[in-house]
């Protein structure tokens, strides 16, 4: 089991979902995984460096890979799956283009740091069992749906984790943390993204379907791993019900902060009263 990895928190979490990294701390520290901060890290491009110069975008990401490398470590995990993205697809370029990666990134760089998300880590280097055993306040009675997104398992030879149409690992760990776990149809597709400026109409559709079928299964709340889901899930729920003429009041977490409330973690600590839609209902006794 991995004890000490980088942590590469990525801009989103230094902002609107600084709840996301609190509790991502929190959880590890109690797991007993220490998170080393990658110094100097900067911003990995995401989607606009890629798009605009896929070289450049590649190491933008890299940079911060190398930085883990020359601390010695050999592992990089971030709780977003754009910054995992970004960050795998720098050793992608750099298996592709070596001399011509190397020479914009400017530094040594040697391809095998391995990038891993939050959730990735939770389910192969912890587990479930593990999890279960830590649990002090399980969530009895309650039904917790997972949305994994796009990314995360997608495209299957790139993401190497769990299976990119049904994913199970959320499931299981959500299991874990005591909860039912309905089966929920839309637990990949897609929410939008980054479309709620430029195409607020297809967010409000999107995520109006993901969260008509959360309440059409029972859930109590509705678990993530991505900061963009959780901001159109939450963030934008009160918009989705004016848009839609409907009325939403489903709770939108973290799975670690599902996770390190079961392990009885300070609310506070994990963030939970930072989100939009309140979650005093799932910590209600049924």
């Amino acid at each position: 089991m991995l004890k000490r990895v980088a942590y590469y928190p990525g801009c989103s979490c230094e902002g609107m979902a600084i709840e996301y990294d609190q509790s991502v701390r929190a959880l590890c520290y109690v797991l007993g995984i220490e998170l080393v901060g990658i110094p100097d890290w900067n911003c990995c491009g995401s989607t606009p460096s890629h798009s605009y110069d896929p070289l450049l975008g590649a190491a933008l990401a890299g940079r911060n890979l190398a930085i883990a490398r020359s601390q010695g470590l050999d592992v990089v995990m971030t709780p977003c799956p754009s910054c995992l993205k970004a960050l795998k697809t720098a050793n992608q370029v750099f298996r592709e283009r070596p001399s011509e990666f190397l020479d914009v990134l400017g530094m040594p760089f040697s391809g095998d740091v391995r990038a891993i998300s939050v959730l990735q880590l939770l389910y192969e280097e912890i587990g479930p069992n593990l999890i279960q055993k830590a649990v002090k306040f399980p969530f009895k009675n309650k039904k917790i749906v997972p949305y994994y997104g796009c990314l995360l398992t997608r495209p299957p030879a790139f993401a190497q984790f769990d299976d990119p149409e049904n994913p199970v690992s959320m499931d299981r760990l959500i299991e874990a943390a005591g909860a039912a776990v309905p089966d929920f149809p839309h637990k990949t597709e897609c929410c939008g993204a980054a479309l709620g400026i430029t195409q607020r109409d297809v967010v409000m559709r999107l995520t109006g379907r993901i969260l008509d079928m959360a309440r059409a299964v029972g859930a109590d709340a509705l678990a993530v791993a991505c900061p963009l889901c959780q901001q159109n899930l939450d963030l934008r729920q009160d918009q989705v019900n004016r848009a839609l003429k409907e009325n939403f009041n489903l709770p939108v977490l973290y799975i670690t902060q599902i996770i390190g409330c079961a392990l009885g973690i300070d609310r506070k600590t994990l963030g939970i009263e930072k989100l939009a839609v309140k979650t005093d209902a799932l910590f209600q006794s049924a």
